[in-house]
């Protein structure tokens, strides 16, 4: 079978279509140059996803202090029959980011037969991979796979998907790992790909105790620590740093001011260090900014939705209000 969209053979011929819109790959080292000759030091968090990384990660989603995973699979349980009356038989379903495959399972099985399945992400390999998975666990549903960018906005006009209503589904919390201009952007993006009718489905963390936000970027066994610290272990690795890694501490502080928690790495120590040659110093105290999580009020985020013309029209939240999922439509005054 070959590739409906590119015309070359597909690497997984149970996916209907593979459309590689061939994005610019993230270049390392200039970004990691970039971020440390900046006042205060930062790194881009997109390079926190390494094997080493993601495996790390996955090890976070299931501590006892990181809420985020199990509320939103908790809420997404509970509200399965809403979200099947909501999309109607023979929704479409699109995933930009393609993340947790047990989400996408738990809204496909919720759904009243869905016709299609699209994951999209900047990574082709781990992309048809996942695809290939969703493909071989339902024979029923269409299933492709976009090679892009979805930052830079959705393409959708030219792909052979089935008619049905289309669901953007955006789970977790990623949409505050964006600065506002950037979550902004975002959205606009994805109201410009879709049709009348169309909605997106988006995770939302919220705003609340500090203590309890810290301990979830902070956690006891210091795995977040280890996710932090596996950044700088990749700069070694992969671009010839000589970054004393042991003399940096993780933190993670609220923001109250942008209502968001901040991960750092803080140093011990004064160290010079090395990046493919340049050479950068580092004072004691000094921290690099690795990520920022903003959290949001229902306010808050209906005040994001509707900026870019969005109507929120349900709100699903657990009983201790941890976390949100929204249901967002275009508006008909946009």
């Amino acid at each position: 079978m070959h590739d409906r969209i590119t015309g070359r053979p597909s690497a997984h011929a149970t996916l209907a279509f593979y459309d590689d819109q061939h994005p610019p790959a993230g270049d390392f080292l200039a970004d990691v140059l970039d971020g440390f000759s900046r006042t205060p030091k930062q790194l881009t968090p997109v390079y926190f996803y390494d094997a080493k990384g993601s495996a790390i990660f996955d090890e976070i989603t299931a501590l006892p202090e990181y809420y985020v995973t199990r509320t939103e699979l908790a809420i997404l349980d509970r509200i399965g029959p809403e979200l099947a009356a909501l999309a109607g038989p023979g929704a479409v379903v699109i995933e930009p980011g393609s993340g947790s495959s047990v989400k996408i399972r738990k809204l496909l099985n919720a759904l009243s037969e869905p016709a299609a399945y699209v994951g999209l992400d900047i990574s082709g390999e781990h992309l048809e991979a996942a695809c290939q998975e969703i493909a071989a666990d339902y024979p029923a549903l269409q299933v492709g796979a976009i090679c892009a960018d979805f930052t830079q906005g959705l393409d959708l006009s030219h792909l052979p998907l089935e008619s049905g209503r289309r669901i953007i589904f955006f789970p977790g919390s990623t949409i505050g790992n964006f600065e506002p201009n950037g979550a902004h952007a975002l959205l606009a993006g994805f109201r410009r790909a879709m049709r009348p009718g169309d909605a997106v489905l988006i995770g939302a963390d919220r705003v609340k105790d500090p203590a309890t936000l810290v301990a979830a970027y902070a956690d006891a066994q210091g795995v977040t620590a280890r996710f932090n610290l596996n950044l700088v272990e990749r700069i070694n690795r992969e671009l010839g740093g000589t970054i004393d890694a042991g003399a940096l501490s993780h933190e993670a502080v609220w923001n109250p001011d942008f209502n968001r928690i901040e991960m750092h790495l803080r140093a011990d120590a004064d160290q010079q260090f090395d990046v493919a040659g340049r050479t950068f110093q580092l004072r004691e105290g000094e921290s690099i900014h690795t990520e920022n999580s903003h959290k949001f009020t229902p306010d808050s985020f209906t005040s994001l939705a509707k900026s870019v013309g969005f109507d929120v029209l349900h709100t699903w939240s657990d009983e201790a209000e941890l976390f949100s999922l929204h249901w967002l439509e275009p508006s008909a005054k946009a």
